[in-house]
């Protein structure tokens, strides 16, 4: 079993962050770059949850059809259904707060529990590397965030060429 626990500060407001990670669109594999990505089907949406099956070619091929729940505010929830390597039950959770004066503090906790021999393997590396490995790629994922809404700030401010 390995258990993460991070925290990362942003300027971006809760409603960002909760809406990224609940955009089950083709703009999630822009804001969550993995370039291992083989496989990412919606399998069924709702107001509050989606299940999603996700296949990724490290370590030989993994992939794990989870249930993303964001019915409680400001937490969303991805709960393991069924893997090729990690236990159903296996969690990964977001907990997004605002900050006072602004922006967002986001705490990501991870819960996996190995299934299988390759899985039992890997996750001694993610104990002792996932926090920093994680913890970058939430860090780049908020930046990505973050420019995206910049550059749509721009798009707004900037003066169309009829007025011009």
């Amino acid at each position: 079993m390995v258990n993460i626990h991070l925290v990362r500060d942003t300027q971006l407001p809760p409603e960002r962050i909760v809406g990224a990670l609940t955009d089950f669109s083709d703009r999630r594999l822009e804001l969550f770059l993995n370039p291992g990505r083989q496989c990412f089907i919606v399998d069924e949406t709702g107001e509050t949850h989606a299940e999603v099956t996700e296949g990724f070619s490290f370590a030989g091929g993994i992939w794990e059809r989870a249930r993303y729940d964001w019915s409680k505010p400001g937490t969303v929830t991805l709960t393991v259904v069924e893997s090729n390597a990690f236990a159903p039950g296996s969690t990964w959770r977001y907990r997004i707060e605002p900050k006072p004066g602004g922006g967002s503090r986001v705490e990501l906790t991870v819960h996996r529990v190995p299934r299988t021999a390759r899985a039992r393997l890997l996750a001694i590396p993610m104990a002792l590397f996932g926090a920093k490995i994680f913890g970058a790629d939430l860090a780049k994922t908020l930046d990505r965030l973050a420019s995206a809404a910049d550059a749509a700030k721009q798009l707004t401010a900037a003066p169309s060429a009829a007025e011009s």
